[in-house]
């Protein structure tokens, strides 16, 4: 039977995932010196525990922390700016979700986001999305402000150089999906991707969009351009576990 992948990130995410991403983002955000601190993020001697509904859940999480991250400074900046930032009604455990969900929302033009059927919803979560809701006239000016401060004609502007680096190597390397041969063959699979529109070429240096490759010294592992990464993640057969991402 197969399993269609839930669309999220354009319209928000399920509640769970923003807490996820919060943990994920506790743990590798940027520490700034005793002069530089503008946010308090709280308790951090020991790593959260993280648990995640499926694959998915636990890609998009880990996606969403990493676009906070890349963006720390500047979503800290609209925060003071904005004076969100100090709350009395958000304690110093929930500024990593603050953060997130800052992100999250400026990433979708301030509009609000939807609830997804049969998503558990979680108090902290609805707290967070409406306290930065009643303030989005303000986080909005704030973000034009920073922009204009910067002479920034885009939030890219604000990637550290050695991360929008790294980026660019990486949007050049291919990926890689193993067969899980547990629920599909090989054979199996390239028909599905043929079906699909997708065409097997001998090796990387043939790419063009729609085409693949099988790995020489691996023949349970296909190897596609980095450009069709988002629409493979959406196929039936990511859904169903029969690709698995590298």
């Amino acid at each position: 039977e197969k399993r269609a992948v839930t669309q999220i990130g354009k319209d928000g995410y399920p509640d769970s995932i923003y807490i996820n991403a919060a943990k994920i983002f506790q743990g590798l955000r940027t520490e700034k010196s005793s002069g530089k601190i503008l946010l308090r993020y709280g308790d951090t001697s020991e790593s959260p525990t993280v648990a995640f509904k499926d694959e998915q859940s636990r890609r998009v999480s880990y996606e969403l922390a990493f676009k906070t991250l890349k963006y720390q400074d500047l979503l800290e900046e609209m925060l003071v700016d904005s004076k969100v930032y100090p709350s009395y009604s958000i304690p110093d455990e929930l500024t990593s979700l603050l953060v997130v969900m800052l992100y999250d929302l400026q990433d979708r033009k301030f509009q609000n986001r939807k609830i997804f059927a049969e998503e558990e919803l979680v108090a902290e979560v609805q707290e967070i999305g409406d306290y930065l809701y009643s303030y989005e006239t303000k986080l909005a000016a704030a973000l034009a402000r920073c922009r204009i401060k910067h002479d920034a004609l885009s939030i890219e502007y604000f990637v550290p150089e050695t991360i929008s680096k790294q980026e660019q190597r990486t949007s050049a390397l291919p990926i890689c999906f193993w067969i899980n041969t547990f629920k599909i063959s090989l054979e199996d699979v390239i028909k599905d991707l043929e079906v699909k529109g997708f065409t097997k070429v001998e090796s990387v240096s043939d790419f063009e969009h729609y085409t693949y490759a099988v790995d020489q010294h691996c023949e349970d592992v296909l190897v596609f351009p980095s450009s069709l990464k988002e629409e493979l993640l959406n196929l039936d057969l990511f859904a169903d576990c029969k690709l698995l991402l590298q």
